[in-house]
C-alpha cells in the first residue's frame, strides 16, 4: 500500500491554533537537528507565541498533512511599516540599506516559519508549502531570511526561485534576505558573492 499524496490546506488568523499541538510537534521534529538545534524549551516558545503571531495582520498558515499526520507547515504574515526593529529584522535591514528595506519588505508577506518532518524530506512537502502560504503576497511580494548556518535551506530556497538580496557577514555569520519568485525587486538584489 502507498502513502498518500500530501494535502496542503492554508489557514487564516486564529484557525491555526485548532493545530498547535500538531504544529509544536512538526517543528520539534524537524528542528531539533543541526543546524537548527532547537529543543522542548524552543518548541514550547512556538507554541506560546502562535496565538500573538495568528492576530498579525496578514496571517497565514499552510499546513501539509498526509496519512492523517501533519508532515510539515508554513506561517507568515504581511511586515509592517515602519520596519519592525526586534528579532533579526536589524540584520535584515543593515543588510539591506533603510530604502531597500521599506521598499521592498514592508508591506510585504514575510515567511517566519517553514518546518517539515525529516521523514518527508525530498518529497516536495516544504515547496509545496512555501508556495500555498505566499500565494497571496500583495503584489506577489514575499520574503523571509535564514541563517547562513544553514547551507541547505538557503540552496532549497534558490531551488524554489527565491533570490539571495543580501550578503552574509564577512565572518560567516548572521541571516541572509531572500526574495520571493514574483517579489518584484528580485531582479534589483545584488547577485551573491
Amino acid at each position: 500500500m502507498t502513502a498518500q499524496p500530501a494535502v496542503v490546506r492554508v489557514l487564516y488568523g486564529e484557525d491555526v491554533l485548532r493545530h498547535a499541538d500538531a504544529l509544536r510537534s512538526v517543528y520539534l521534529d524537524a528542528l531539533c537537528a543541526p543546524p537548527w538545534n532547537e529543543d522542548e524549551e524552543k518548541a514550547d516558545e512556538f507554541t506560546a507565541r502562535l496565538p500573538v503571531d495568528a492576530r498579525r495582520p496578514g496571517f497565514a498558515a499552510a499546513v501539509a498533512v498526509g496519512d492523517r499526520d501533519v508532515l510539515g507547515f508554513a506561517s507568515g504574515w504581511t511586515t509592517l511599516a515602519p520596519f519592525p526593529s526586534d528579532r533579526c529584522y536589524p540584520q535584515a535591514a543593515a543588510g539591506l540599506g533603510a530604502r531597500r528595506t521599506e521598499d521592498w519588505l514592508s508591506g510585504a508577506f514575510e515567511v517566519d516559519e517553514i518546518a517539515v518532518r525529516p521523514a518527508a524530506h525530498g518529497s516536495g512537502v516544504a515547496g509545496a508549502l512555501l508556495e500555498a502560504v505566499t500565494a497571496h503576497a500583495p503584489e506577489g511580494r514575499s520574503w523571509l531570511l535564514t541563517s547562513v548556518q544553514a547551507p541547505r535551506a538557503m540552496a532549497f530556497y534558490r531551488r524554489q526561485g527565491w533570490a539571495q538580496a543580501t550578503h552574509p557577514s564577512p565572518d560567516g555569520k548572521g541571516i541572509v534576505v531572500f526574495l520571493g519568485p514574483r517579489h518584484p525587486a528580485r531582479g534589483l538584489a545584488p547577485l551573491p558573492l
